[in-house]
């Protein structure tokens, strides 16, 4: 090899190198905190069983339906820990999806693997920020077994437009949450439902409802994140009894 051509050889490992770095860098996911951690372990009566694409919580006798939870971008799916436990608490079996790269977006279908697990089950699906938008074009194509939709910080896009889904909504946001883009969050609505609940978490951010410290751009919450988790799984399960389950199922 010319010295040339050997220089130029470095150049260009040097370039991907370079590039490799940059986008490993770029992909570094929020970590669970100490929080999420401790929930992780389970106890007072849950179970947390983790099989590699999914965490999953149970406690005691599980009913319908099923809750999945897609992970906002870039945040490891043990920080939602302490919102499952305490929906596992009240009964719910609780699947959080484990995404590659720590994206929904890249393996949005991930949900048929519980669906094929479970195939007697009705679910509930939903998810945190871009988990959730991707939550919503799943259930668009999968209402015979999904019952139900829950955004937490969250909008559906077009391609997730739940109008003619015929399923009820839940629309959860912060009112101190600084990630939403307000005008895409007003946006989304056209693509919701008219029976859609929305409900604001007044001192909540967008942060808290997951448990991995502050996010970059997020407002400071001025409710604690136990108050912001005890709230958002006390309106997710007033609203699956409410809008979700038939009479007869509860």
């Amino acid at each position: 090899m010319s010295q040339y051509r050997k220089r130029w050889y470095q150049i260009i490992v040097l370039v991907v190198l370079f590039a490799a770095c940059t986008v490993i860098w770029y992909l570094r996911p929020y970590q669970p905190d100490p929080a999420a951690t401790a929930a992780m372990q389970g106890g007072e009566g849950i179970t947390v069983m983790n099989t590699g694409d999914w965490i999953v919580f149970e406690g005691g006798e599980s009913h319908d339906p099923g809750v999945i939870f897609y992970p906002g971008g870039l945040i490891k799916s043990e920080s939602y820990a302490p919102l499952a436990k305490l929906l596992a608490g009240s009964g719910y079996r609780v699947f959080i999806a484990r995404m590659p790269l720590n994206l929904a977006i890249s393996d949005m279908e991930r949900a048929n693997q519980v669906l094929k697990a479970y195939p007697n089950r009705t679910f509930v699906i939903g998810g945190h920020s871009l988990g959730g938008a991707m939550a919503a074009r799943y259930a668009k194509m999968h209402t015979d077994r999904i019952r139900g939709v829950f955004l937490l910080g969250a909008y559906p896009d077009k391609q997730g437009s739940l109008l003619d889904a015929g399923i009820p909504v839940l629309s959860l946001l912060g009112s101190r949450d600084g990630i939403v883009n307000r005008e895409k969050f007003e946006l989304g609505k056209t693509y919701l439902p008219e029976s859609t609940t929305y409900m604001s978490i007044e001192g909540g951010n967008h942060s808290q409802f997951g448990s991995y410290g502050k996010q970059d751009g997020d407002q400071p919450a001025a409710i604690t994140p136990q108050e912001q988790w005890q709230q958002a799984s006390a309106a997710l399960k007033e609203w699956v009894r409410k809008e979700v389950m038939v009479p007869g199922e509860e």
